[in-house]
């Protein structure tokens, strides 16, 4: 498998957040953008200035990689005795260490990673504990309906539902692309959500908590649909 190239511009300071009427109206130009380059590009700058300035248009990428995403101007380095904490609605709280992660049972897939502002890289391979999995070793009380998401960075939250966390096969993942997580990409731990959106796929991921509601996340209270469905609806089976 070819390695997938990457660039890296962290997101400044934000200003007026983007609406989610802006952002779908701008989808189709960032496709563009992916396959005819830099031209297209521009115009899609230009048009998420005129829509606040947020820092995301200069993050847009080239063709063909990632585009590596931060909310705070860098990005975070892991504490030295990281782990990932499983609370709120369970039996049994957890605080896993990422060798413990690793020795669970895994799931291994290999999916297209979407970005709402329109670039794609394809057959991203990943490695990690399915989230429904682990929310049942934690414990999984009847009350719980949904999951809701920290990072290390202190700022970037996220959420899902417990049936969204099935119908997607939502991966707590430690491996990419055939090896560890980097930091740049949000490592030692992420989530990815295979069918959604990435800004779903929360970076650096400190804390799961089962809760009886999903709440907005980091994006979704500055205008993003909670619903990131790619296609607008949840596939037939899960992944």
């Amino acid at each position: 498998m070819a390695a997938a190239r990457s660039q890296s511009r962290p997101i400044e300071a934000l200003g007026k957040p983007i609406g989610r009427r802006t952002m779908l109206g701008i989808l189709g130009l960032g496709a563009l953008g992916v396959v005819f380059g830099q031209g297209i590009q521009k115009a899609i700058s230009t048009a998420l200035k005129a829509a606040g300035g947020s820092g995301v248009a200069e993050v847009l990428p080239g063709a063909g990689g990632f585009v590596l995403y931060t909310v705070t101007g860098g990005y975070p380095a892991a504490p030295h005795d990281y782990s990932l904490k499983v609370d709120g609605l369970v039996d049994r709280p957890l605080a896993l260490s990422v060798r413990e992660l690793e020795g669970l049972p895994h799931t291994a897939l290999s999916r297209t990673f979407q970005c709402v502002t329109g670039w794609s890289v394809e057959d991203v391979h990943w490695v990690g504990v399915r989230l429904i999995d682990l929310a049942q070793h934690a414990g999984m009380k009847d009350g719980a309906s949904a999951f809701e998401l920290a990072s290390f960075d202190g700022v970037y939250t996220e959420s899902l539902t417990v049936e969204q966390a099935r119908q997607s096969g939502a991966l707590v993942a430690y491996s990419m692309l055939g090896a560890p997580l980097t930091r740049d990409h949000g490592g030692p731990v992420r989530l990815y959500v295979p069918g959604m959106f990435g800004y779903k796929s929360i970076k650096w991921l400190s804390r799961i908590t089962l809760t009886d509601h999903a709440g907005p996340g980091f994006w979704e209270v500055r205008g993003y649909p909670m619903n990131a469905w790619i296609e607008g609806h949840p596939p037939a089976s899960a992944a």
